[in-house]
């Protein structure tokens, strides 16, 4: 079975460090050598949520950021990571893994909605809050995530009452859970079994998105 490798994170470590150009192109090899096998163990995963889920790709995030719009001009990212999308219009919601020394965590969810999804989901949760609720409260749920995460407005949408029963939910614009990591813990010959673990333990909240962002107010599906 395929796993984590503490030459990555050792590598990872070293890069954050001396985070400049003359570094990583000396040890280019070093790099190529530990992005393969991330792959390979991102690959493994793919190929284990595919038997339990519809995943529409792998999408392995480079390792070059984009500082053309950022103070901080660190040339690379500290970290491997992937992301997979389910799907079909009618599977809603992403996974995403995140390896960084003493930072690694798997989470998923909703970044950035739509507007007009995050209008329809608001406008659900606002009618009956409930179902949600039973998820986020679920022991599994709240053993493995804690409680739901995302930016949110400062104070409610327009539209809605600041006294809504609800509103902490409303006002979410973001819809997310994570779950951290030690660097132990992603080593271990068991972490890709915990990793598909965790995302399995997120498929009720996407279970749940899924059904609402797929039908109308009256519960109708939606057609494509």
């Amino acid at each position: 079975m395929i796993q984590l490798k503490s030459t990555q994170l050792q590598f990872l470590a070293e890069l954050k460090t001396n985070n400049n150009r003359d570094w990583f192109t000396a040890n280019k090899a070093w790099y190529q050598q530990e992005l393969q096998h991330f792959k390979r163990f991102s690959e493994a995963v793919l190929e284990r949520m595919n038997a339990i889920d519809h995943i529409e790709g792998l999408n392995l995030f480079r390792i070059y950021r984009d500082v053309r719009f950022s103070k901080d001009k660190s040339p690379y990212k500290t970290c491997f990571s992937f992301s997979m999308s389910r799907a079909t219009k009618r599977l809603r919601g992403g996974y995403y893994l995140h390896i960084e020394p003493g930072e690694s965590f798997i989470g998923g969810g909703f970044w950035a909605p739509e507007p007009a999804d995050l209008k329809r989901i608001r406008k659900e949760i606002a009618a009956d809050a409930q179902p949600l609720r039973q998820i986020l409260a679920d022991p599994l749920f709240v053993e493995t995530f804690g409680a739901i995460q995302g930016e949110q407005l400062k104070s409610a949408p327009q539209g809605y009452a600041k006294d809504h029963p609800a509103i902490d939910l409303i006002r979410l614009k973001q819809y997310l859970v994570s779950k951290k990591f030690t660097d132990e813990e992603v080593l271990t010959a068991s972490f890709i079994e915990t990793a598909i673990q965790t995302f399995q333990r997120m498929r009720p909240f996407f279970d749940y998105m899924s059904e609402v962002l797929t039908t109308d107010e009256n519960g109708v599906p939606i057609e494509d």
